[in-house]
């Protein structure tokens, strides 16, 4: 019998095996072993800051084109091995093929946007400033970085971040999630063969300990994380301590609001793909729906509802619907099945309506999996529990509005501020919903209003607790230091 592959950090240049204890790695289709994943300590940590931190003289003195060259070599290479690794994202996080697939163009078109770094980092001249004078900005690295990511998209979230860090000439530790580490193990192996130099990115597994390691370390300049609010502005109020950089992306609570004139075919079918893609488990998924007026109300609840009966529930691995457009697979792990059990006995006790329990679904052969079907609330108050909080899986809650202006009071009077989306022909209801709307990314006829890399990614509220937004040219100013240079010369005599 041969003993689980057990994966490393990545310190230096070299693959490291930590000493100590591991975890599982659990495939949440099936309940198999994939692997081991080592528990790394503070002392790792210190090693792949002192490696990052040794690097960095270095690679800030490298001209931005030659920073940028292995980041065109890994894209291409990524491009290469699409599937492969669209494969082993899925078989370690659960999410169907089509949108494993979906995230891995995304962090392609990130890790392609920061290619970018030599147009993008460029500063700033002042010509007379005052007489003589001349002003100019100077956009400089400032050394090593660290990442905090989540689970829910291994690949495409650390890439919200690493390639700009990088490309704009600084150094970089990254933490994947414990639940999903041979993602980030893969594309580390692919930078290593793209020229990347030793210490210029490093990976460090683990859990909490790691995390904590890396926000209190007096080296590290700056912390991205993504993760649940109350997480984020720990670390939020941990960085201002130590005057640290942060970027904290936390919970979510999307809204879709439905006007009576919404081409309603199409509207459901985008809610489906909005809400239960990835089991509901990404940041930009819809989970409350706002229907405006009574007729439009009951249009909605019936036609949504007959529409999540139909969504395909299995292992999206399995080779009979690998394929198929709309699988939706597990939730990655038992104790996330248990909180959302624990959330849909919630709603039903505080008066909601269960018009779909996704509770006790099967998938054949699979089960050790973790899977839980469509679940649909109406009849949903404002400020219930399952409105107010980030369930983060199939579970969707509709709400009744009497006017466009109740709905944008629902959602601007919730905690969360990550995305929100109208369904409407009417350009008025759409201007309106875009300027009072209290969310960082609005859709319009767009079910998940994610941006594209060229444009910033963040919410509002208590779904960002920073300034400035992942990924674009926007995170330039997040890992440069603007140098004010004020400069005259006098004539020789």
């Amino acid at each position: 019998m041969t003993s689980p592959e057990r994966i490393g950090n990545y310190i230096g240049g070299a693959w490291v095996e930590p000493r100590g204890a591991s975890l599982a790695i659990e495939n949440p289709s099936t309940g198999a072993t994939l692997g081991e994943v080592p528990l790394s300590t503070a002392a790792d940590v210190d090693r792949a800051v002192a490696a990052a931190k040794a690097a960095y003289p270095g690679w800030a003195a490298t001209p931005v084109d030659k920073r940028v060259a292995p980041l065109f070599r890994l894209a291409a290479l990524m491009r290469e091995r699409r599937e492969a690794l669209t494969r082993t994202l899925v078989e370690e996080n659960g999410k169907s093929l089509p949108d494993g697939r979906a995230e891995i163009d995304r962090t392609l078109e990130n890790l392609e946007t920061a290619c970018g770094m030599p147009i993008m980092a460029q500063g700033e001249i002042l010509v007379g400033a005052a007489p003589g004078i001349d002003g100019q900005v100077l956009r400089l690295p400032i050394g090593v970085f660290a990442m905090i990511a989540p689970f829910n998209f291994p690949a495409m979230v650390p890439f919200w971040f690493l390639p700009y860090a990088v490309a704009a000439g600084n150094t970089f530790v990254v933490k994947p999630s414990e639940l999903v580490p041979r993602t980030m193990r893969t594309i580390m192996g692919w930078l290593a063969e793209c020229g990347l130099p030793p210490g210029v990115v490093n990976l460090v597994n683990g859990d909490r300990v790691v995390s904590e390691a890396i926000v209190a370390h007096p080296d590290i300049a700056g912390v991205s994380v993504v993760g649940r609010s109350a997480t984020c502005r720990a670390i939020a109020e941990a960085c201002v301590r130590s005057n640290k950089r942060f970027q904290a992306m936390g919970g979510a609570k999307n809204h879709l609001v439905v006007m009576a004139d919404a081409r309603m075919d199409e509207v459901v079918r985008n809610m489906i793909t909005s809400g239960y893609g990835c089991a509901g488990q990404r940041c930009m998924a819809s989970s409350a729906i706002v229907a405006v007026g009574d007729p439009t109300y009951r249009d909605v609840v019936d036609r949504f509802t007959a529409a999540s009966t139909q969504v395909l529930v299995a292992d999206p691995l399995d080779p009979l619907v690998a394929n198929e457009p709309m699988v939706m697979g597990p939730v990655i792990t038992a104790q996330a099945k248990e909180f959302i059990h624990g959330m849909i006995e919630t709603g039903v006790k505080e008066g909601a309506r269960l018009t779909l329990d996704g509770r006790g679904v099967r998938v054949p052969g699979r089960e050790r999996g973790h899977y839980i079907g469509p679940t649909v609330f109406t009849d949903v108050a404002p400020g219930m529990a399952v409105h107010a909080t980030e369930i983060f899986g199939p579970v969707q809650v509709i709400l009744r509005a009497g006017s466009l202006d109740d709905a944008i009071r629902i959602i601007n009077e919730h905690p969360y501020g990550n995305g929100a989306s109208i369904y409407t022909q009417n350009g008025w209801q759409a201007r309106k919903f875009k300027i009072e709307t209290q969310a960082g990314m609005i859709g319009v006829n767009v079910g998940i209003p994610a941006p594209v890399a060229y444009l910033p990614f963040g919410g509002m509220k208590a779904s960002q607790f920073s300034h400035i937004k992942a990924q674009g040219r926007a995170i330039v100013a997040f890992y440069t230091q603007e140098k004010i240079v004020t400069e005259r010369y006098w004539p020789d005599a």
